[in-house]
């Protein structure tokens, strides 16, 4: 068996170990792999496995010997799934390989946009405390989240330690879910229609799918439904957003403060409206990216390559080769 892995780099740049994988065959590790580049990088390979490598109906032409395909993240939107379905090939992903990494992040997104940690530090280090002459100072009060409502939109592992984490700080918590199930056990807690959600919520965290549906999910219209000062967290995917309407709730304070992992476009284009909106907080798509949870991946994906060639295929997301029940 031969793997080929087109966009290996950011995975990994020296600081976790392929063996897992390399051990089940022949491994050939690209840094990065272009539209031009794909044809020669996947030839002879059976397994191919990406990140952010587009892998569209129109380049199926270009990996003629793939059996299987593995997606080096949870999200696989990257890929055609319906397209590779129809070659019969398995399109695997790999699940629950960060939780507290994604959860911790977006909770350090909601403190820093409500203690305003990095800032204050950031005035001391440039002599404001000692200009101003007292014994403590702030340029904006902090916000305390106990007592206050974070509403969840999408409740899979990552929504629900989210909502354990929030919980501990003292906050209510509202679940929207496709499929409200298992509540869990903390108090304060209840599932919620999205119109609900959105106008009992005083801070709004995305961990939904990107999907038709959910596409500019948070948009002009939704907005409008929203406490006035809300504060709207991103860790899921960038186009879950409109990024106007998001930009234009914040300069008119609609939207109190965003704190986001991801944007439609990474990187941004230097027009990128968020760039410039106040209140905003922007991470460069690295609440994922602890050893530990890179790490992870590498194991899940190998598992995943391992059953498939075995014939117990795990976490095909396009239905191909699983047993019906």
């Amino acid at each position: 068996m031969k793997i080929a892995i087109l966009d290996g780099k950011m995975l990994n740049p020296g600081d976790v170990d392929w063996s897992p994988i390399s051990a089940l065959g022949e491994t050939v590790i690209y840094d990065t792999t272009s539209a031009a580049e794909l044809r020669s990088h996947a030839a002879g390979a059976d397994v191919l496995l990406l990140n952010k490598v587009p892998l569209r109906k129109s380049s199926l032409k270009d990996i003629p010997d793939a059996r299987f395909v593995g997606a080096l993240a949870t999200g696989y939107d990257i890929v055609d799934v319906a397209a590779c379905a129809e070659r019969n090939i398995p399109v695997c992903n790999v699940v629950a390989y960060g939780v507290d990494d994604v959860a911790q992040h977006t909770l350090t997104l909601l403190l820093e946009l409500c203690r305003h940690t990095s800032e204050h530090s950031l005035r001391v280090k440039e002599g404001q405390w000692q200009q101003c002459g007292q014994w403590c100072f702030w340029e904006k009060t902090p916000v305390q989240l106990t007592g206050l409502t974070i509403g969840i939109i999408g409740f899979g592992t990552i929504g629900r330690r989210v909502g354990e984490l929030a919980n501990a700080f003292g906050m209510n918590v509202l679940a929207h879910t496709r499929t409200p199930r298992n509540p869990p056990q903390y108090r304060n807690f209840s599932f919620a229609s999205l119109d609900q959600l959105l106008a009992k919520a005083d801070v709004i965290s995305l961990h939904c799918p990107l999907t038709e549906n959910t596409h500019a999910l948070i948009n002009k219209e939704s907005i409008a439904r929203m406490k006035s000062g809300v504060i709207l967290l991103n860790t899921a995917r960038g186009p879950l957003l409109n990024e106007a309407d998001v930009a234009r709730a914040l300069k008119n304070g609609k939207i109190g403060g965003l704190g986001t992992d991801v944007l439609a476009k990474e990187p941004p284009s230097a027009s990128n409206p968020l760039l410039s909106a106040p209140n905003t907080i922007i991470t460069p798509h690295m609440a994922w990216a602890s050893v530990r949870s890179r790490q992870n991946i590498i194991n899940l994906m190998a598992e995943n390559i391992r059953r498939w060639r075995d014939g117990t295929p795990i976490n095909v997301v396009n239905g191909v080769g699983k047993k019906k029940a």
